[in-house]
């Protein structure tokens, strides 16, 4: 709701804001009584809020006295970002501020049928040289990007068995690897159960990644992406596995680039300190 100690300047902003954020949480559309109800902005101010909203096209009234409706001038603004949406620029800080806390490499990756393509990465000293390129693919079964991102894109055995059955046979590229869908579909739920995926030499043996998905702002509309934080399986378990599961997390909460759970309130991205 509205802050009453903010300036009228930062108060109009900021209600103006609220009414374009229901508008677009409401596409059947909403009447000016629903809309003053639920931003809590008294009706003569509201009128005036949405006579300069729809001067501009941020909303639509098709029918005097009816509904109203986003406007096409919010659509527009948003697909156009959508359709350019440059998701290393905007998660590359997030990456940086995850290399800096955890001190190993770190990927991004989205999925590609039955592979993770790795859309960006920040590589640490760690001895050796990790086969994973900026555009290169690896089996999604076997990486802890891709679990992560298998895990929410199946909810459950039936779909892991489906998935198998189209991109199978799964296969081995270490001893570690899990090549049933049984065996994927245990790995998927322990990953929903925890909130990130586990990688333990399933990939390279000597390594030991953990991850998890990066909600977008668009929601069923992003492409989905995870983030991961891969090292030497020695020096990953010393700094712990939950320990870094569980920072990651907290890391990507802190940063998600998505709209908040209050319809009523504009999308922000949060930044850690």
């Amino acid at each position: 709701m509205i802050d009453d100690e903010a300036t009228p300047a930062h108060r109009g902003v900021d209600r103006a804001l609220e009414v374009i954020a229901y508008l677009g949480a409401h596409p059947s559309g909403v009447s000016l009584h629903e809309l003053a109800g639920a931003t809590g902005t008294p009706k003569p101010t509201l009128h005036r809020i949405l006579r300069s909203l729809r001067d501009r096209g941020f909303a639509a009234q098709p029918e005097p006295g009816g509904d109203y409706f986003l406007g096409p001038a919010a659509v527009e603004a948003a697909f156009r970002f959508h359709s350019g949406l440059d998701l290393r620029r905007i998660l590359r800080p997030l990456l940086l501020r995850v290399q800096q806390d955890a001190g190993q490499t770190v990927h991004l990756g989205a999925l590609d049928g039955a592979d993770v393509v790795y859309l960006d990465k920040l590589e640490a000293d760690l001895g050796i040289r990790l086969s994973s390129v900026v555009g290169g693919r690896n089996p999604a079964h076997v990486t802890g990007v891709g679990k992560a991102l298998l895990a929410a894109a199946l909810p459950g055995a039936a779909a892991v068995e489906a998935w198998v059955e189209r991109h199978g046979p799964l296969a081995a590229r270490t001893p570690h690897s899990v090549t049933t869908a049984s065996g994927l579909a245990r790995e998927l739920d322990a990953t929903r159960s925890r909130g990130y995926a586990i990688d333990d030499e399933e990939s390279e043996e000597g390594l030991l990644c953990v991850a998890t998905v990066v909600p977008l702002v668009f929601g069923a509309a992003s492409p989905t992406v995870a983030i991961s934080i891969t090292g030497l399986r020695t020096r990953m378990t010393v700094l712990g596995v939950e320990t870094l599961g569980t920072r990651l997390l907290g890391a990507v909460d802190a940063f998600a680039f998505r709209a908040p759970t209050d319809p009523t309130d504009p999308p922000t991205v949060k930044e850690t300190a």
